[in-house]
């Protein structure tokens, strides 16, 4: 067979290279037809300075761009007049058509000369510049939409197919990392294609309401065959025709599940929400025990009947010494060491428990023992102990009476460790601290993992030493239902609240920041957590890292014989004796966590 010449074989590679090229620019598509745009009524101050800085910033979208971006931001700050510039492309077009259609923005914006904000808005991209930061807006006065002027042949399927599509892509596109979608819908004979985009600095929230309203806008343009509609943070696109390949579309299907967010936003909700409502109760408590300061007079109350009475009932000493047979031995339930502890048995019949106080003797420490008693006995709980009322003779004879529990109820607990200051704030936070690790792993506090047979703080911990920590998220929860720095943060914010050294704990205002705050925290847990261990009752604090916080009254972490409140799991043997402040029910109890909490922050107000 004859071989093809040289000159024929280069013939036909430059034919071919001149094929490709020429099929290039046949499919290429920047969709340059052009939706909004204009210019602010307002000129910038020094037109010089604005200029540089504005070039300079869309020099930087321009290299973005050309990394095969398809979304920019960049900012110049020389002078008195700074640049805020941002451009968007669709992801269904190619890098070139998406510069394309930059360049082609980037030559209509320039019209608007001194004007210290434009915008520019195509079917295929985006470009905005202001003199402020507008990074962070979602929605604007100004929004519009587009209708095309056709209209479908099947108008019923037409606007079914055009409100399914629609439904589907303001629901999920929010949900989408990138908020961007790219869906085809077909009903029946009607196939619709639609896109939705929202920019990439807004947030999940922002990203819905911009959606809600573009949706609403383009919801007037069917039975027309296309339509658009743009806000300032989204942009919605349909059409009976495709303007996308095939392969450009977004499976969706995961995001439109429902409840698919919804152990997400449990999470979310279960700890801002409970940090949001703890400060609420506190601040209304704050404020009705200020008030009830000023109140003279004191609620009396016979001794019948005393558990149905509102406020602290004052018993006569004389009906104490009655019920219990003038503090007899064969009475006596405990002592402890701030005073013994009684059963008592009220003229009613009614069984109590009676605390005879061996405190400082002072007419200040009456007055404090007298207003304290009244709040204490206002809180009531299904899961805390009641203080029915309380009875002084003198500076000589103090006394508590309280509900009776059958099995030693009152001697370990609750004047559980006031008296001494050891339920403080950071008691709280250390409980708070559980109560987020248990909502992020699903596991009880008081139960052994099953593969590491560890208790969820110590595995908590073990995890997070080693930066595995994003191990401790339910198992149950969908990789796509949340984001792994989120979670690893949250876990972090709850190890920072349990550190075993109370002054490195934060506030819960401190949290609620944090919480609040995107990105990685500056601070870190820097003391391993302090763990109790169901097994050798006993409590253990690593020594190594809280050894100076140990002699401390407020740190809450002790021997058996002073047991500490940072954490007391349903498992902890106080509790099975005492039926517990929190009942062993299971999950660690957050009713019962919030209104200890909020009775203790007020034990020393003023």
């Amino acid at each position: 067979m004859q071989q093809p010449t040289k000159p024929a074989c280069l013939t036909f590679l430059l034919s071919l290279i001149t094929w490709i090229l020429f099929m290039e620019e046949v499919v290429s598509d920047p969709q340059l037809n052009l939706l909004n745009s204009g210019c602010s009524q307002y000129n910038v101050t020094n037109f010089q300075d604005f200029s540089i800085n504005l070039n300079a910033s869309f020099i930087q979208l321009r290299q973005q761009l050309n990394s095969n971006q398809y979304f920019a931001t960049a900012q110049q700050a020389r002078g008195s007049d700074p640049a805020y510039a941002m451009v968007q492309c669709r992801n269904y077009l190619s890098s070139a058509d998406c510069l394309t259609c930059f360049e082609s923005a980037l030559t209509r914006i320039r019209n608007c000369s001194a004007a210290n904000g434009a915008r520019v808005i195509y079917d295929g991209c985006f470009l905005r510049y202001e003199s402020n930061n507008f990074y962070d807006q979602s929605t604007q006065e100004g929004h519009s939409m587009i209708c095309g002027n056709q209209s479908a042949s099947d108008t019923n399927t037409f606007e079914a197919a055009v409100e399914g599509l629609l439904t589907d892509l303001q629901k999920a596109t929010p949900r989408i990392n990138g908020y961007y979608a790219a869906i085809k819908k077909e009903v029946n004979a009607a196939t619709v294609y639609g896109v939705a985009q929202c920019i990439g600095t807004i947030t999940k929230s922002g990203c819905q309401d911009c959606m809600q309203v573009v949706t609403t806008d383009i919801q007037k343009c069917p039975p027309n065959t296309n339509g658009r509609a743009v806000d300032v943070g989204c942009f919605l696109r349909y059409s009976a025709s495709p303007f996308f390949a095939d392969n450009q579309t977004t499976d969706i299907a995961p995001f439109l599940k429902p409840g698919s967010s919804s152990k997400k936003k449990a999470i979310i909700g279960g700890v801002v929400g409970g940090a949001s409502l703890l400060l609420l109760i506190i601040i209304a408590l704050l404020v009705w025990f200020k008030l009830s300061k000023r109140q003279k007079g004191t609620l009396k109350g016979d001794i019948l009947g005393a558990t149905e009475l509102q406020g602290p009932t004052i018993y006569k000493y004389k009906d104490l010494v009655t019920a219990t047979k003038n503090f007899s031995d064969g009475y006596k339930l405990g002592e402890g060491g701030f005073g013994d502890v009684y059963k008592g048995v009220l003229k009613n019949g009614k069984i109590v428990a009676i605390k005879k106080l061996a405190i400082l003797q002072s007419r200040r420490a009456k007055l404090d023992f007298e207003s304290e008693v009244k709040l204490i006995s206002n809180v009531h709980h299904r899961n805390l102990i009641r203080l029915l009322g309380c009875c002084s003779k003198g500076l000589d004879q103090l006394i508590l009476v309280y509900e009776y529990m059958a099995n030693s109820s009152l001697d370990k607990f609750l004047f559980e460790y006031a008296i001494h200051g050891q339920l403080s704030e950071k008691a709280d936070v250390y409980s708070y601290g559980i109560v987020v690790l248990e909502i992020i792993s699903g596991q009880k506090s008081h139960e052994t993992n099953p593969d590491t047979d560890q208790f969820l703080l110590k595995r908590a911990w073990t995890l997070y030493e080693n930066n595995m920590h994003i191990e401790l998220v339910d198992e149950s929860l969908d990789s796509n239902e949340y984001e792994a720095e989120e979670a690893k943060r949250v876990i972090e914010i709850a190890l920072m609240c349990t550190q075993s050294t109370p002054a490195l704990r934060p506030t819960m205002s401190e949290v609620v920041v944090l919480l609040k705050s995107k990105g990685s925290i500056e601070r870190r847990p820097l003391t391993k957590p302090t763990f109790i261990e169901s097994d050798y009752k006993r409590v253990r604090e690593d020594t190594s890292t809280s050894t100076a916080s140990a002699s401390s009254a407020s740190n809450a972490t002790a021997s058996i014989t002073q047991v500490s409140v940072d954490l007391i799991p349903s498992s902890n043997p106080l509790n099975r004796r005492h039926e517990s402040v929190f009942m062993g029910r299971g999950v660690f109890d957050f009713g019962a966590f919030v209104m200890l909490g909020v009775m203790l922050t007020f034990w020393n107000i003023d």
